[in-house]
């Protein structure tokens, strides 16, 4: 089977990812700045830990001496630690992509997948996106990821590694580490106010769209990637659900399920404290909808709905709250 590296795998995505992949059979390294070593029943499956900076040269040195079949870079600051100064932001989220693909590629990598992600893509129209859309990022974390893709492709035509972009949509699930930092993740928030507090509160009306997709969903679809043989020209693969709800039919999701789990009734309340009874409020605003074709035409298919993948976070709240 083949052997993985993952960058920044202790994170959110990242160490379900290497989880995954492990029991799948690859041959995972793991790389982060985080210990692991407590978690040792998520460390055991790892051919090896490796706890360094990326940003160090050494670091990197010290990663290419190392023969693998597959990179999988994940390490990006979130947010808001995005609007910082640009020689920080540059020093984390595209200085690394470009110094893993010099090494690696005059190495014969076969492959190099980057996460990206809709960010990049600025404002969306209420319209169907496809991998043509042209990028109009609108802030600093979405431009370096945009950054980090062009240098994914510039490898991708002038090496033989085969170099992906992978754009993401909004991932939710429960963590795989209680330290990673996910319940600010919309579904994850909702849910977890509604365990912890007994009542959703949101932070808008509840008419902002977005494209969720379940975790285990995004690691079926890398495997994908992983194994086909196909080598892209065109390189960018959305990974979403194809799917766009409301922030307010969410909110309305999540209550049904919580009521479904807990035979208890809670209240969505909104900025001016009404309490929101019609979940079909936005029904017929204009969408947007993220074109999942391309993946598909490898064998994706996203297989958890929001009242499943919903389910499986209070399953987890209940064992770790």
């Amino acid at each position: 089977m083949k052997k993985v590296l993952i960058t920044g795998a202790c994170g959110y995505l990242g160490a379900r990812l290497s989880k995954y992949l492990a029991e799948k059979g690859y041959g995972v390294t793991a790389f982060d700045s985080f210990d692991p070593s407590h978690y040792s029943e998520w460390t055991s499956l790892m051919d090896e830990v490796i706890i360094g900076d990326i940003r160090e040269e050494t670091t990197i040195s010290d990663l290419a001496d190392k023969q693998f079949d597959v990179v999988i870079h994940l390490i990006s600051l979130d947010h808001n630690k995005s609007e910082a100064s640009p020689d920080f932001i540059s020093s984390i989220n595209v200085m690394p992509t470009w110094n893993l693909l010099d090494k690696y590629s005059k190495q014969g990598l076969e492959k190099f997948i980057y996460f990206s992600t809709q960010h990049a893509l600025g404002e969306i129209p209420a319209t169907i996106i496809d991998e043509s859309y042209k990028p109009k990022p609108s802030n600093k974390y979405g431009l370096t990821h945009l950054l980090s893709e062009r240098i994914i492709d510039y490898y991708n035509k002038n090496s033989a590694s085969n170099c992906i972009n992978v754009r993401l949509s909004n991932g939710y699930g429960s963590p795989q580490f209680k330290d990673n930092n996910c319940w600010w993740l919309v579904i994850n928030d909702l849910c977890k106010d509604a365990f912890t507090k007994n009542e959703i509160k949101l932070l808008s009306d509840g008419s902002p769209q977005r494209d969720f997709i379940h975790i285990l969903d995004i690691c079926q679809a890398i495997e994908i990637l992983i194994d086909t043989d196909s080598s892209f020209d065109d390189n960018i693969f959305h990974i979403a659900s194809g799917k766009t709800y409301t922030i307010l039919e969410l909110a309305h999701t999540v209550r049904e399920v919580f009521k479904d789990r807990y035979l208890k009734e809670i209240n969505i309340s909104l900025p001016d404290n009404s309490i929101s009874k019609n979940p079909n409020k936005f029904k017929d605003i204009e969408r947007f909808f993220i074109d999942t074709t391309r993946i598909e035409e490898y064998g994706f298919h996203s297989t958890i709905d929001l009242a499943t993948g919903i389910n499986s976070i209070f399953e987890y709240l209940e064992e770790n709250y």
